[in-house]
């Protein structure tokens, strides 16, 4: 993202209006959860009758999404009688964006125009007006429009993010096409591919998992033509993407919130790919590869490992259906047991005993399960995504355990 002028330097905030102590009582009211105060205490395991439920160590919200949340609270705050607007969600849950859009901030969504690209417009935007950038940043296009407007920034993007976008930048600089793990339409990877467009035929590729990555590995190899690679990935490369001249020079990258292990596998078989096809002079000159997945994400995932070491019968994973470290997180567990990824506790329905959930590792896809908390003792994993406030995974344990008729302690 494009440092602001120093003149405008009133117009830009990326470290919020120093009113944290003025908005954390408001914070604490909007999101903290005694159950989960309650099981810190109880090493992370509580007892109710027959059923017992195991929280995983690391959950919930991190740093880059508590500063977030923080510094748009700050903000309305700070000018409680302006238009305010968010670029998107500010994270992907729910109930953080319904409690924003309470208090007055209109999200801003993209559009397509005449059959066109979906964009945001911020025509309504004058320069009296507030614009919050999310945790996931904006592109270089939508800063520089609202630049152009002249209305007052708060940058809240998360560090992890800039972090990845150093790497995406340094790479275009050198002649590199970032080739990154992601979601073409996510917008952190949107917002991480446009910094290649910073230089002069910087090229980027975005590959949603291993089978995309072996994809392109066999047209390193020569085993693919360049007409194959345009027509899988038409809307995840950058305009002018030749894959003749654009895959010779290789660095990989990732959305932060993938899974951290195909990351890491991603880069070693693109590495290897070009050994093979032009050998380890080519690799060790034409590829480069970093690990950029936060620390927060890889947190999560080594807590749930840990997690499902202690033998629970499931696991339920809450956070938004739109939430990639959420869905990495259902994905992992789903490989070991019975999975539900919900987004609030309004999924579980006690009289009934039915659960809503995300199926985990298919695309967009729910389902409702009945008599789906077994009989007798049973030992129930939870965890939540980084976006995820406390009082919703509290919610969550009362109606499991109102599921079996039982009261939650409070």
């Amino acid at each position: 993202m494009p440092a602001p002028n120093p003149s405008d330097a009133s117009t830009y905030f990326r470290k919020g209006f120093g009113l944290k102590s003025e908005v954390q009582g408001d914070l604490a009211a909007d999101y903290d959860g005694r159950i989960v105060d309650l099981l810190k205490t109880q090493d992370y395991v509580l007892a109710v009758g027959d059923v017992t439920i195991h929280l995983a160590r690391e959950f919930g919200f991190c740093y880059g999404v508590e500063r977030a949340v923080e510094y748009a609270y700050q903000t309305r705050r700070k000018f409680p009688d302006r238009r305010i607007y968010l670029v998107g969600e500010i994270i992907h849950n729910p109930h953080v964006n319904d409690r924003l859009e309470e208090m007055g901030v209109v999200i801003l969504e993209r559009k397509s125009v005449d059959g066109g690209p979906e964009a945001f417009d911020f025509s309504m935007a004058r320069p009296e007006d507030v614009v919050i950038m999310p945790a996931f940043g904006v592109t270089i296009e939508d800063f520089a429009a609202l630049r152009e407007r002249g209305c007052v920034l708060v940058d809240t993007t998360c560090g992890s993010v800039l972090n990845v976008w150093k790497r995406v930048e340094g790479y275009a600089r050198d002649g590199f096409t970032s080739l990154i793990h992601g979601k073409y339409y996510h917008e952190e990877t949107r917002a991480t591919a446009s910094q290649t467009q910073k230089y002069p035929d910087a090229h980027y590729l975005i590959v949603r998992h291993m089978d995309e990555a072996r994809l392109v590995c066999d047209f390193i190899e020569g085993r693919v033509d360049a007409a194959t690679i345009l027509s899988t990935f038409a809307k995840a490369v950058s305009p002018g993407f030749d894959p003749d001249r654009h895959l010779r020079k290789i660095g990989v990258a990732n959305q932060t919130t993938m899974l951290a292990r195909e990351s890491l596998a991603i880069g070693e078989e693109v590495g290897a790919a070009i050994a093979r096809a032009r050998g380890e002079e080519a690799r060790a000159t034409d590829f480069r590869s970093f690990d950029t997945i936060c620390s927060a994400t890889q947190e999560r995932q080594d807590a749930v490992r840990e997690l499902l070491d202690a033998d629970v019968d499931l696991m339920i994973v809450i956070g938004g259906f739109n939430s990639s470290n959420t869905i990495s997180l259902a994905a992992l567990c789903a490989e070991r047991v019975p999975t539900y990824h919900i987004e609030t506790s309004a999924a579980i329905d006690p009289d009934a005993g039915t659960i809503h959930y995300r199926l985990a590792q298919i695309m967009h896809v729910e389902s409702d399960a009945s008599g789906w908390l077994p009989d007798g003792a049973v030992k129930v994993g939870i965890t939540a995504g980084a976006s995820t406030p406390n009082n919703k995974i509290g919610d969550v344990v009362a109606r499991v355990l109102a599921t079996r008729g039982l009261a939650a302690p409070v």
